[in-house]
């Protein structure tokens, strides 16, 4: 586990900034969106980690999300969209289930779904769980699983297995670790993101990093 103020305290030492705005960068609704500068020290390639896009990116985009959360529903088409549009983008997905213990449900089936079947499957499942109506549980993921003909019993043994759980902890750590306090929030060349800044915004935020290797020219 990483301790938080540990690791606040280091980072402050190291000249790195948590919480304020580190860059300017206007929404799609045309307000500064909340930015940050991320240690180098934390990675971000933990074990159970759903990879999406292309094999040798330019242009790697983290989320940090919630099954449970609107916003993440709402972006996930556009993202998406990104990952299928462009072959030197990626999108990395971790859990970061903070919304109700559904939420918990839902992402230990998610890392069972990556344990047992790989990662592409992984990701159409995340895919169909986020276009869900309503709240995500565990019982509307294990039909998720079902639906892309898991054995729903040997899905439901690996979620509840020791190495499992220590994977969502991973994952819970490294969120709590760079203030991810938000869902969706990003990480984006060296920088957080809080919130859904909007498909336009997003798309100039990958642009940027290829022109200036910056969030924000």
């Amino acid at each position: 586990m990483i301790d938080r103020r540990a690791l606040v305290l280091a980072a402050a030492g190291a000249g790195f900034s948590f919480g304020t705005r580190a860059a300017e960068l206007l929404g799609d609704d045309g307000k500064p969106a909340s930015t940050w500068r991320l240690p180098s020290e934390i990675s971000l390639d933990p074990p159970g980690l759903i990879v999406a896009g292309g094999k040798s990116p330019d242009v790697i985009v983290t989320e940090f999300f919630d099954y449970n959360c609107p916003w993440c529903k709402k972006s996930a088409g556009d993202l998406d969209r990104l990952v299928q549009g462009d072959k030197d983008f990626s999108l990395r997905l971790i859990q970061n289930p903070v919304l109700s213990l559904g939420s918990v449900q839902a992402a230990k089936v998610a890392l069972a779904v990556r344990a047992l079947a790989g990662n592409e499957t992984a990701y159409r499942f995340h895919r169909a769980l986020l276009a869900r109506r309503g709240q995500v549980t565990g019982q509307e993921a294990l039909a998720e699983a079902t639906a892309l003909k898991l054995d729903r019993k040997a899905v439901e043994d690996k979620a509840d297995s020791e190495d499992l759980i220590q994977q969502l902890r991973r994952h819970g750590a490294i969120s709590r670790a760079l203030a991810m306090d938000a869902t969706p929030s990003f990480a984006v060349n060296g920088m957080g993101i809080a919130g859904w800044p909007g498909a336009g915004t997003m798309q100039r935020v990958v642009k940027n990093v290829r022109a200036c290797d910056a969030i924000a020219c």
